[in-house]
């Protein structure tokens, strides 16, 4: 699969098949993928904590406050992605272009993986909504919590139609 083919069939998936697991290949090929990711100053300035079993299951507990996210207890992998300090060159930049790169760096990651996630055949979510306390006594963190993402086999293979804006409303050209 090419990557616009993964850019046009991969979406955010909201009912995992519970009766199958990742296999640590396909798990490895998508952490794999966020270890090559690109960030400022190639800091990486995040670390992710696979989560299984109880440990997936309490962590998506911790995603579905106020009756959100009620699919995450199905997916049988969780991410957790969680932000750590800068590395010096990034720190530097940050401060005198006024740019949050650990941010920007996060969401490349996620992208990243839920790309691989997509080419690898398994579905992926990735959550906002979460309680950050809870996670990081569950995980044993101390940095911020960022994002979650669910990975698991999907239980359909239903592809939604993609609503997204039209080049022309996205994109300019000067």
């Amino acid at each position: 699969m090419n990557f616009t083919e993964i850019a046009k069939t991969r979406q955010s998936c909201r009912k995992y098949d519970t009766g199958r697991g990742i296999e640590e290949e396909k798990l490895a090929a998508i952490l794999e993928s966020a270890r090559l990711s690109p960030s400022a100053c190639n800091g990486q300035p995040y670390h992710i904590t696979v989560c299984e079993g109880d440990t997936a299951k309490a962590v998506a507990k911790c995603t579905m406050g106020l009756g959100m996210n009620k699919f995450a207890a199905d997916a049988p992998v969780l991410l957790v992605i969680s932000e750590e300090p800068y590395v010096a060159s990034a720190a530097l930049g940050a401060k005198v272009k006024g740019n949050d790169y650990r941010s920007i760096d996060i969401g490349i990651v996620a992208a990243y993986i839920t790309a691989e996630a997509a080419a690898q055949g398994v579905g992926s979510c990735i959550l906002g909504w979460f309680d950050d306390k809870k996670i990081r006594e569950i995980c044993a963190l101390t940095d911020p919590v960022r994002l979650v993402i669910t990975l698991g086999y999907p239980k359909d293979d239903e592809l939604r139609e993609k609503k997204r804006k039209s080049l022309s409303e996205l994109v300019s050209k000067i």
